[in-house]
């Protein structure tokens, strides 16, 4: 009787791994990649590959559909693929969609390379800060080590090397009919049923078969942090960061104990750091805005006459211009972005630093100094001491010459909260 149930035990209990790694089997995962290329578009199709990795998923399926990006991002998306225990099919969907620029090496390095009806693929040439390209001899460089780079991914997957070097040196582009043609691509699928029903049995090398009977679909979606990294990645939005951030710390210099400003600007500054540390950053362009932002805090303890002024904002402009370098446009400093946030902070720090100044430069409006200047009437005899009214007050009020009550006087000085006046001529009076 132990015995039976034993052997009954047993027997559920394989049956139960054998449902679940024939489920484990027959899974696929799927990755939406769309936008820029960045370091947050990397990290998350990583942790993709390594979580279907670990499920032992059939494929990992990446949806692609890019401009371009970053290419030491596109170096780690490549290198993930490359490295991955499990298939890795990338398809450029939907209609309309595009592989281009760092998309282009992406498709290279998949196990399984698909385009949809409607796309394409190529234009691959570097370029430098908001599409312009890069002077002759640091483009001969990026470009051979690109070209290197991408002959190598080619010939790992079998695919063709002689379109993928015109695509960067040429920037070339093709449809996805001409793709197929030219061994760039494998498959040309109409939808994802269509796709999963060519690669199911494909055998890929060192990987084993694709199994995709008995199907289960896992759709992997961008967590929070990867969606905050994505934003703050933008060189465009790092930017703005940064100005923000930079005119809360001015603001509250300028104006001690508001604390709002300086709390904003505090956090701005780390998340623009953060951002930073993504993107590929000329340090002599943060130095130079740095420096616009000393000389606007200068600008407030030194009467410069706006000569501090006109050098911050200049600081500012070539900082700016400097700061980010080797992007492409996708992930370029937009002149939309660029000249308006110029104008406005420029303006900002002037203002301030100009209303700063005036408040240390004008005539005390409150307290004993405030009346000097003042005119007064004289209420009790001054000789040479006596009483003056002024500001609502009766103050003592002393003078060399003898005035008489019911005259007008001006305030000279104050010392010790005694008025020195003098009277008023009719000369003054008319006036």
């Amino acid at each position: 009787m132990k015995r039976k149930f034993f052997i009954i035990i047993l027997s559920v209990a394989l049956l139960f791994f054998a449902v679940n790694s024939f489920s484990a089997e027959n899974e696929i995962y799927i990755v939406r990649l769309s936008g820029a290329i960045s370091p947050a578009t990397a990290d998350f199709l990583k942790q993709g590959i390594d979580k279907a990795s670990d499920n032992n998923a059939s494929c990992i399926i990446v949806e692609l559909d890019t401009p371009g990006g970053l290419a030491e991002s596109m170096r780690d998306i490549v290198m993930a693929i490359l490295a991955s225990r499990i298939p890795v099919v990338v398809y450029v969907s939907p209609g309309g969609a595009r592989a281009a620029s760092a998309g282009v090496m992406i498709t290279m390095a998949a196990d399984i390379a698909a385009m949809a009806p409607g796309t394409n693929i190529g234009a691959a040439h570097p370029v430098g800060v908001s599409g312009k390209k890069i002077d002759e001899t640091m483009s001969e460089k990026v470009v051979n080590d690109i070209v290197a780079h991408a002959k190598s991914v080619a010939a790992k997957r079998g695919r063709n090397i002689k379109w993928v070097e015109r695509a960067i040196r040429e920037s070339v582009s093709i449809t996805e009919t001409e793709a197929l043609k030219k061994n760039v691509i494998d498959i040309v699928a109409t939808d994802m049923d269509d796709l999963i029903k060519q690669i199911n049995g494909r055998k890929i090398k060192d990987k084993g078969i694709i199994k995709l009977d008995n199907l289960k679909r896992t759709i992997l979606k961008e967590n929070i942090r990867t969606k905050i990294l994505k934003i703050i990645s933008d060189p465009n939005i790092a930017y703005i960061l940064m100005m923000i951030g930079l005119a809360g710390i001015y603001f509250e210099l300028s104006n001690p104990g508001v604390i709002f400003p300086g709390v904003v600007g505090s956090v701005a500054i780390v998340l623009a750091f953060f951002s930073f540390q993504t993107l590929p950053v000329n340090y002599a362009g943060i130095l130079l805005i740095i420096l616009a932002f000393i000389f606007f805090i200068m600008e407030m303890k030194v009467a410069s006459y706006g000569l501090l002024s006109i050098a911050g904002v200049t600081s500012l402009f070539l900082g700016s211009l400097m700061l980010f370098e080797n992007v492409s446009p996708e992930l370029g400093l937009s002149w939309k972005v660029f000249l308006p946030t110029i104008i406005m902070i420029s303006g900002f720090f002037v203002a301030v630093a100009s209303l700063v100044f005036k408040a240390q430069t004008s005539k005390p409006k409150t307290g004993a100094a405030g009346l000097v200047g003042e005119i007064g009437i004289v209420k009790e005899d001054i000789m040479p001491e006596g009483k003056v009214f002024v500001h609502g007050e009766l103050w003592n009020a002393t003078s060399k010459n003898r005035i008489n009550s019911g005259a007008k006087v001006r305030v000279i000085k104050v010392i010790n909260l005694m008025l020195y006046v003098e009277p008023m001529t009719i000369d003054r009076l008319e006036k």
